[in-house]
């Protein structure tokens, strides 16, 4: 599913307030990386983020 800027936005947006609050992480991450956004971004590009978009047609 291709995503939107805004969508991919939120999304990562989302998830790296999850991760910032404590919540585990779903990859593999080097020890050096700890931005909760780039982590976001990680996982968001490995397509492991469990959220969906629901949209209006």
């Amino acid at each position: 599913m291709r995503y939107t800027r805004f969508e991919r936005a939120r999304i990562i947006g989302a998830r790296a307030l999850q991760i910032s609050m404590g919540a585990p992480v779903l990859v593999d991450v080097p020890d050096d990386l700890i931005d909760p956004i780039e982590i976001a971004i990680t996982e968001f590009n490995e397509n492991v983020i469990p959220m969906t978009v629901k949209r209006e047609t």
